[in-house]
């Protein structure tokens, strides 16, 4: 009996063994080529919106400080005392006032910086009467053409931020506690005592002053608004620092009356010893921080400040900002202000820095 042998066409025989081991290879090479495309996409997926916070977190600080700066030192535009604070006093300081834990005269932060100035208001008077040290209500004289407002004494409230000031140089900042507008009578809550007895005629105002400081613990821009609030701003600053300059010239305000000795006069009017100095800004002339606490001193209590502080006309702010991510941060100082866990490549987002600078335009009216 013959056995037929039946063979499968050449076309329909499986692989070897070869081919598959060499397919495997391709698709392999083929599947690793993509995904070495796409995981570059997955890190830029996931840098970029932490690049996008660190921006905004940028512009939210940088704005708030300029828009403030660029206030600092509008003064009075009604009554007998008109024109800008610098005149009187000095709106721009190197370190915290206010209430709570204020710094003393003697201090210099480079991370801090109060800013005061008078809002558009029509709370702008004088006082009446004699002012003591130690007082819990003044008098004030009474504001023609002043809107009415309830009982309220011409847009004096509870709870409003108000200065006082005059020409010896002197301020003080107080919180109105209550306005009586048949009276003329402001009652307030401040310091436990003012630093001079102001004489009739001092002029009483609202006030803006903000401090605004970097918090080394929590990393975090701060303002506090001279009463009993601190708020952060901007979260993961990792650097603030504040650079001064001014007019070489010395101060020639606030002059204080005849008779009256100031920290720029004497009892003869004779000015002060003030050093001259050599602009290497252009026209102003760097103020470093050893300069700006060595006195004389102007004011009393915890309202004095250095006469040098009165030639400031421009001031640099210099921020940096952090990815919030620690997977984001590596580890070069130079890049990073506190280090992360990134090794490189795509998830790397280097700290953000920006200087600009602002030459307060009510500090510079008689320039």
């Amino acid at each position: 009996m013959t056995r037929r042998v039946h063979r499968a066409p050449a076309g329909e025989s499986g692989y070897s063994l070869v081919e598959l081991l060499i397919s495997t290879a391709i698709m392999i090479t083929v599947t690793g080529a993509i995904f070495s495309l796409m995981n570059p996409a997955q890190g830029n997926a996931q840098t970029q919106p932490e690049v996008s916070d660190m921006q905004q977190r940028m512009r939210v600080g940088n704005e708030t400080v300029f828009k403030e700066l660029v206030m600092a030192g509008a003064g009075p535009y009604q009554g007998a005392v008109t024109g800008s604070l610098v005149n009187f006093f000095a709106p721009i300081l190197p370190r915290r006032i206010g209430f709570l834990n204020p710094d003393a005269a003697t201090v210099f932060r480079d991370d801090t910086i109060t800013l005061t100035y008078i809002p558009n208001s029509y709370s702008q008077t004088t006082i009446s009467q004699a002012m003591p040290n130690t007082s819990a209500e003044l008098k004030v004289t009474p504001q023609t053409n002043c809107p009415a407002d309830g009982d309220q004494l011409c847009g004096f409230h509870d709870g409003m931020d108000v200065i006082i000031f005059d020409t010896s140089g002197n301020f003080d900042l107080f919180t109105v506690t209550k306005a009586q507008d048949a009276a003329a009578h402001l009652q307030h809550r401040g310091q436990d005592e003012l630093s001079k007895a102001y004489d009739t005629g001092a002029t009483i105002t609202q006030i803006v002053s903000n401090t605004f400081y970097l918090n080394n613990t929590t990393h975090q821009l701060m303002r506090y608004n001279g009463g009993d609030n601190d708020v952060p701003l901007v979260d993961n600053v990792v650097d603030l620092k504040f650079e001064y300059f001014g007019d070489p010239n010395p101060p020639k305000l606030p002059k204080p009356p005849a008779g009256q000795a100031n920290c720029l006069y004497d009892a003869g009017g004779n000015p002060a010893n003030l050093a001259t100095l050599s602009p290497d800004n252009g026209s102003l002339a760097e103020l470093p921080g050893s300069m700006l606490i060595d006195g004389p001193m102007c004011g009393g209590g915890s309202s004095q400040f250095d006469a040098d502080l009165l030639r400031i006309r421009k001031v640099r702010v210099t921020m940096r900002v952090q990815a919030a991510n620690r997977a984001m941060r590596g580890s070069d100082t130079r890049l990073f202000r506190i280090a992360g866990t990134s090794k490189g490549g795509e998830r790397f987002v280097p700290d953000y820095t920006i200087s600009f600078e602002v030459a307060p335009r009510n500090l510079n009216l008689t320039r």
